[in-house]
């Protein structure tokens, strides 16, 4: 929770004005509201910003730091627009923030063009949309729209933070219905992404979330051939994330025909091999599991051309691959194994 209450900290005494280059932030009390009404309290220090750290000083004295969620900075305004919250007082923080510090952040996202503040406040927007109720709060305050114009920033660390932010919220199924109009986008920038990429990354694990339920998948039905070339070019934690996408994919009755008409190299089959990491091999047989069952559901209309993922996966190769992962070491592998043999 510590993040949340840096965030909160940062949010609380945000100044935009003259004075680009000021890094010294002055955190403002709150006003503490009572039964009887609401009374001022005094100064809770100063924030300054030394070695990426935010450093609270009281009289001179260092008395504690945190992270840096963003710093003040000047925007060409004439006058200094002041922005404080009320809801820090006493030395208590939320370890949420609230509608107007999210109101707040999104507002410095909108207005600067420091690509520094720009990375932070998504980050704090991102931590912040890891809970429920800032999903939904940072949707009805206009907030996925700002978020989402920053995956098309040139900055790949922007990019990044932009996507890890959107994946948050997208958990909330209601933030589907806005997300949506980015995953074209999302999904060109994920193939054209340098390999193995954070950026890459992001993206797919975003493209994930998104087609946990059926209602979006048909979105990534012209990249399914690109994102098996992508599997097999893929390494570690991203070939891992391409899989969870395509067995999301293969789920679905209405995407089968795609898949199975998609022109996949015959590398593919490589990955059934007995050797590959279980993470891995579970995956790619789940894959083929979920194509088997959706074949007894959705009238698919071979013959698929050569080439195909149809002709390699019910090819005289796989055959021979699948009767050799019946006697795998791994109990898992064997089972799922099995259940695949009987549709040859």
């Amino acid at each position: 929770m510590g993040s949340a209450r840096t965030a909160g900290w940062v949010a609380a005494g945000l100044i935009v004005g003259v004075g680009a280059g000021f890094y010294l932030y002055r955190l403002s009390r709150g006003r503490q509201r009572t039964k009887r009404g609401v009374r001022p309290s005094g100064s809770a220090g100063t924030f300054i910003e030394q070695n990426h750290e935010m450093r609270l000083v009281q009289g001179g004295k260092n008395v504690g730091t945190g992270k840096a969620g963003w710093h003040e900075v000047a925007q060409n305004c004439d006058q200094p627009i002041r922005l404080t919250s009320e809801d820090l007082t006493n030395g208590s923080y939320n370890d949420v923030l609230n509608a107007e510090q999210l109101r707040k952040l999104l507002y410095l996202l909108e207005s600067t063009e420091d690509p520094i503040i720009t990375e932070k406040a998504l980050v704090t927007l991102g931590n912040s949309a890891a809970f429920s109720t800032n999903q939904a709060i940072i949707r009805e305050l206009g907030g996925i729209p700002i978020i989402g114009s920053k995956i098309n920033s040139p900055n790949h660390s922007i990019k990044e933070k932009a996507l890890n932010a959107l994946n948050n919220l997208s958990v909330n199924v209601e933030n589907q219905i806005k997300i949506k109009v980015f995953v074209s986008r999302v999904c060109e920038d994920v193939l054209s992404s340098p390999p193995d990429s954070a950026a890459q990354l992001a993206g797919l694990r975003l493209l994930t979330n998104m087609t946990v339920t059926n209602a979006h998948q048909h979105l990534l039905s012209t990249a399914v051939a690109d994102l098996f070339g992508l599997l097999l070019a893929a390494n570690g934690n991203t070939k891992v994330q391409v899989l969870k996408l395509l067995v999301n994919l293969s789920e679905n009755p209405a995407m089968t025909e795609g898949l199975l008409s998609a022109q996949v190299d015959a590398s593919f089959l490589s990955l059934f091999d007995g050797h590959v990491a279980q993470e891995i091999l579970l995956r790619v047989l789940t894959l083929f599991q979920n194509i088997n069952n959706c074949l007894r559901v959705e009238a698919v209309q071979p013959p698929f051309p050569e080439g195909s993922l149809f002709s390699l996966l019910y090819g005289e190769e796989c055959v021979q691959k699948m009767k050799a992962l019946v006697n795998h070491h791994e109990v898992d592998v064997r089972e799922k194994a099995v259940t695949i043999i009987p549709k040859f």
